[in-house]
């Protein structure tokens, strides 16, 4: 086996691998920047898969609970998440995932879905830690 740099012309074999999965999500754009990697293994010049690697963005929210109300902390927050999504979208980013503790889940995650946000239970997320 042998993993390399995708080339175009594997492209056709990726999305006959792609509609045989049968998953339910469209093939990606590979022509897309925010593809960082893009890896296929052969085996005797033959495609088996590819690895693919799509910059997202984890969101952090940082705000002062010592703020003098919660309507002051939300005005916060709108001002935050106005500018942030501006500036993601403005660097090309797609989506923004955010992971919120069990302990705020269920009355923050009713905030932010006003403000566009959807639960996706649909996929189980799984991570991958480089460094302690």
């Amino acid at each position: 086996m042998l993993v390399r740099e995708f080339h175009e012309s594997d492209l056709a074999e990726l999305r006959r691998i792609h509609s045989e999965q049968q998953f339910p999500y469209a093939f990606p754009d590979l022509r897309d920047s925010l593809f960082l990697t893009k890896l296929v293994v052969t085996a005797d010049e033959k495609v088996l898969g590819a690895a693919l690697l799509r910059l997202t963005a984890e969101a952090y929210l940082l705000l002062d609970p010592q703020q003098s109300s919660p309507r002051q902390r939300w005005q916060s927050l709108l001002a935050l998440h106005d500018a942030a999504q501006r500036d993601a979208q403005q660097r090309g980013l797609e989506d923004v995932h955010a992971w919120l503790p069990p302990r705020i889940a269920k009355t923050f995650g009713r905030r932010i879905e006003r403000l566009g946000w959807r639960r996706d239970d649909q996929w189980t997320p799984y991570c991958k830690r480089f460094y302690d």
